[in-house]
């Protein structure tokens, strides 16, 4: 059951209060005990070790350590501050790493913020983790929303054979890249014949970007070469309400819309299970069977339309 934004803003504005009344009730502190400190100061603690050699030693030493540790702790801060800044200018709210606790707890936090997903866009290598394994905790995302556009690499294109060399020995791991291929169509089957919107397409270059739009937020790691995608980190990027042209959300919603538009990326038909290419204009030139029959001369021959 979702949860309302309203409950969670309620909660943010109690937040606020109470962290204001703590700031308050400590400053009220701090400006009543200064007379008493500065009275043990000059009347107690002074007296006590002006004439003391060893004991004025030790506290110049204290002094001094509490100093350096106010200044980095000064330092941390404004450093704290200017990362923060950097954050809000790009618009990151969260990065995700699978060995580490924290990250996987604000993944959960984050996960609870985003209700009412109407669309989810994923452009993915096997799309296997996402929609199959639920690595990434995405199901109930996907489970509301109302229309699915994912986009997976071939597995039988060039790009992949580029992807796959990259990454040792391609012939066990181009099986498995078509088994988590097809396991994800399998499950994007199951959710269109549950009355979801889904379409599937198939991009032939080498991955270079997994991404996960899922309503204002995007999911983005880089398929970096000789290295497998589930050991790179993952950015969220959040869309700015106030500012939809600042951060770096609208560039990838953008990359992705541009690729999703290209027409060289085929169309899969659930029914058919085939390949459906377009032109320019829309109309449909060819189909290709998925997965590729081999023809007699071991090129993959193109199933055209009739003219």
């Amino acid at each position: 059951m979702a949860r309302s934004p309203h409950f969670f803003s309620f909660i943010h504005t109690l937040r606020h209060i109470f962290s204001h009344i703590g700031v308050t009730l400590l400053a009220v502190g701090v400006a009543f005990s200064l007379p008493m400190l500065a009275q043990y100061i000059l009347f107690t603690w002074w007296p006590m070790v002006e004439d003391d050699s060893q004991l004025l030693l030790i506290n110049e030493i204290i002094f001094a350590a509490v100093l350096v540790l106010l200044f980095n702790l000064f330092l941390g801060a404004r450093q704290g501050r200017l990362s923060h800044r950097m954050n809000r200018l790009v618009s990151l709210v969260h990065v995700r790493e699978e060995s580490n606790w924290r990250s996987r707890w604000s993944d959960r936090k984050l996960l609870e913020r985003i209700t009412g997903t109407r669309d989810v866009s994923v452009m993915s290598v096997t799309g296997y983790d996402t929609f199959v394994s639920q690595r990434r905790k995405l199901k109930n995302v996907i489970d509301h929303s109302y229309e699915l556009r994912v986009m997976l690499m071939n597995p039988y294109g060039t790009g992949a054979l580029r992807r796959l060399q990259s990454l040792g020995d391609p012939a066990p791991l181009l099986e498995t890249y078509c088994h988590e291929t097809a396991a994800t169509i399998e499950r994007l089957a199951a959710l269109a014949a549950a009355g979801k919107q889904v379409t599937l397409k198939f991009y032939e270059d080498p991955p270079f970007w997994n991404l996960i739009v899922t309503g204002e937020y995007v999911w983005v790691q880089y398929c970096h070469d000789g290295h497998e995608l589930k050991n790179q980190p993952e950015y969220v990027f959040a869309l700015l309400r106030d500012q939809p042209t600042q951060g770096l959300f609208s560039a990838f919603y953008v990359h992705f819309l541009n690729h999703w538009s290209d027409p060289r990326h085929p169309e899969y038909d659930f029914a058919t299970r085939q390949l459906i290419y377009r032109n320019d204009k829309g109309n449909e030139v060819k189909r290709l069977s998925f997965p590729p029959q081999a023809a007699p001369g071991g090129s993959f021959e193109p199933i055209r339309l009739a003219s």
